[in-house]
């Protein structure tokens, strides 16, 4: 192709652009042949809109003033609109609340990188006066999946995002970096199921990895599902292993997992551990196990014996996460020690094991907190989640 450089030596097959934000150069390269343009403007278009953050027409000073004006008729208002933004008074996480043009509010976070997180990627040592964040972006307004413990399942599933939607979180992210911050990774952590919404999801990370845009690498964007297994395995395919896979685990047992994830009921745990098998790894990648752990449900030292055999054989990591408490829920917050045991019992037995700092505390910054408030004139929370859950096996 000559308006634009290769992505993927075999790109995914995508579905039509949603707007101006998901058209590649070679989409844009029949727009402008469309308008009587030459091509090869195309990425000249795509470059200012993605690389250099503009959207105005009238700022594309290399653009040709005829040009210009042709764009101020294809890129139109903005599929989303910031109406609320939360500092925390811990870090320097900010949560944005955003509107789409159908009136309903989603989410994205930024989170400042600390030095070690950044080490543990392998690129040596933060470059002096550059803050590194990363951004959660959303995929759905609400979920579908219904976790017992996730205020986004709580909300429900209203629609899912198209691919601009979701790039356009990262461009609103971008723009409101101060100059010494820069975007790094990208995690799709947000609201929602990514792989439910297959589509938009691919598209957007062919957008975000292209190297005339922002040109993330594949390795800083991370997928997470809550054991989507179709998903999974066409992730792997489409992208060759390349993006990074975070598996939202939560119980070593089906009873249990069932209990805290309806999804384990349509892919049981068997299903999606071979699932994670055939995930084709990189050389010296793992895939990422997310577990919240939540006090006197799923953090006994009997389960992360079991997570460990359920594990075994497989290049993973775990990250611990403690139960971020959402009003109405009667869950408890795990105590220390409990943290701690569970922690060394997976580490003892082989699996590198980390407990994510909890960043943006103060601000609700887990995920759909803010948006389950904001849209709570729309949601009400099932009585069978707002009841405290003690399965038979969570005694030590």
């Amino acid at each position: 192709m000559r308006y634009s450089r290769v992505v993927y030596s075999k790109q995914p097959e995508l579905s039509s652009p949603s707007g101006y934000l998901d058209r590649l150069p070679s989409e844009w390269a029949a727009v402008l042949e469309s308008m009587g343009e030459p091509p090869y403007r195309a990425v000249q278009v795509f470059r200012w809109i993605h690389s250099r953050g503009v959207v105005d027409p009238r700022q594309m000073t290399d653009l040709p003033i005829r040009l210009r004006e042709k764009l101020r008729e294809v890129i139109g208002v903005p599929s989303l609109q910031v109406v609320g933004c939360l500092q925390s008074q811990e870090d320097a996480t900010r949560k944005f609340l955003l509107r789409t043009k159908d009136a309903w509010e989603i989410e994205t976070v930024l989170i400042p990188m600390a030095k070690d997180e950044v080490e543990e990627d392998g690129e040596g040592e933060v470059p002096q006066k550059s803050l590194p964040f990363t951004q959660c972006v959303s995929t759905q307004v609400g979920c579908a999946m219904g976790c017992a413990f996730c205020a986004s399942g709580i909300a429900g599933l209203k629609r899912s995002l198209n691919a601009e939607e979701i790039i356009a979180q990262v461009w609103i992210g971008r723009s409101l970096l101060a100059p010494q911050q820069r975007l790094r990774n990208v995690v799709f952590m947000g609201m929602g199921e990514p792989l439910a919404n297959y589509e938009a999801l691919a598209r957007s990370l062919v957008v975000l990895t292209h190297p005339d845009g922002i040109g993330l690498g594949k390795r800083r964007i991370t997928v997470s599902t809550a054991g989507w297994v179709p998903g999974i395995d066409r992730l792997g395919k489409d992208f060759m292993g390349e993006v990074q896979l975070a598996v939202s685990l939560h119980a070593p047992t089906d009873e249990l997992r069932t209990m805290l994830m309806p999804i384990n009921r349509r892919y049981p745990l068997g299903e999606l551990i071979d699932a994670l098998r055939r995930y084709p790894l990189p050389p010296r990648r793992r895939i990422t196990i997310e577990y919240t752990l939540i006090g006197g449900v799923n953090d006994s030292p009997m389960l992360a014996r079991d997570l460990l055999r359920l594990l075994r054989g497989i290049r993973v990591k775990v990250n611990l996460i403690p139960w971020n408490p959402i009003d109405g829920v009667g869950f408890q917050v795990p105590s220390e020690e409990a943290v701690e045991s569970f922690q060394d019992i997976l580490c003892h037995g082989g699996i590198p094991t980390f407990r994510r700092q909890r960043k943006g505390a103060d601000i609700d910054a887990a995920c759909g907190q803010l948006a389950l408030k904001g849209n709570a004139r729309r949601v009400r929370i099932p009585l069978w989640v707002s009841t405290s859950l003690k399965p038979r096996n969570a005694s030590p």
